[in-house]
């Protein structure tokens, strides 16, 4: 199968944003994808103060432009991530959702780990005052591949890949924010991570450029194969990448080393034994 990731400067004029990500999957269907991922929030991306008037369901008024977009290419497309009305007036959902070749909705994914940190003036933000988390892990089968569902600062916990992978996962997904500040510490890093230790391909569709509220994206939009290898990049600009992903690439790399077979799980279920000062010598 061939995917493509979708990279955006998403602003505050929905419309427009709208338009873009329609004209980007437009291109990338041209370059022969059959998968299409979008960035996260590629609705709106500014105050949330305006959330409650750019929020919407799924299926709804943007998941039918795309369902359309998918209809007319014969592919699968990946929704990024948008807002969602959640469960009270003032908590909203991040939600991602999976269109097939038919147009039908085949999975929707709500964002797990908010981004609540405080690193300096330039990165400090609290998702949860708006967003509320999601309470589920997230996987769907399409006739190629097995893709997993994940959005942005999940990717900073290892623990809900490998739980993915576990479930048969082969391709994982990463519509992204990531912050200019922290995705040049850390973006590349933390993606070929994710596929070296699980053996698959992840596709990391991410916006760039300055976002709503003067927010500096890190772009650099990337597809990883399952030994880490990274098969396309977009440092910065509005566009489109595009790999081949083959799933027997993740069945060799996960037989070569077997991580997903080796795991302890008994083991891991235990407390941790922390030796401290005053425990007893260990005995043999």
């Amino acid at each position: 199968m061939r995917v493509a990731a979708v990279q955006m400067n998403v602003g505050e004029r929905k419309s427009d944003n709208v338009a873009l990500a329609l004209a980007l999957v437009d291109e990338a269907a041209a370059r022969g994808a059959r998968l299409v991922v979008l960035p996260e929030l590629m609705t709106y991306h500014g105050s949330p103060a305006r959330y409650r008037e750019v929020a919407e369901s799924v299926p709804g008024p943007t998941s039918e432009l795309l369902a359309a977009k998918a209809r007319e290419h014969g592919c699968f497309i990946h929704g990024g991530s948008l807002v969602e009305p959640g469960p009270t007036e003032r908590l909203f959902y991040n939600t991602s959702y999976v269109l097939d070749p038919g147009g039908s909705l085949r999975a929707v994914y709500r964002k797990v780990h908010l981004f609540d940190v405080s690193v300096s003036k330039e990165v400090s933000n609290r998702e949860s005052g708006s967003i509320a988390p999601g309470d589920a892990l997230v996987a769907v089968e399409l006739p190629e591949l097995v893709l997993g569902m994940s959005i942005c600062f999940d990717l900073r916990f290892p623990e809900l890949y490998r739980a993915l992978a576990a479930a048969g996962a082969q391709v994982l997904v990463v519509p992204a924010a990531f912050r200019e500040v922290t995705g040049r510490a850390h973006w590349e890093a933390l993606v070929r991570a994710r596929a070296i230790e699980n053996h698959a391909y992840v596709v990391a569709a991410a916006q760039w450029g300055v976002a709503g509220g003067n927010v500096a994206m890190y772009g650099h939009s990337m597809i990883v194969d399952p030994w880490g290898a990274v098969l396309a990049e977009l440092p910065d600009g509005d566009g489109v990448i595009v790999a081949e992903v083959d799933v027997a690439e993740v069945e060799k790399r996960r037989g070569q080393i077997p991580v997903l077979a080796a795991r302890r799980t008994d083991v891991y279920e235990r407390p941790v034994q922390v030796y401290r000062e005053d425990t007893p010598a260990p005995t043999t």
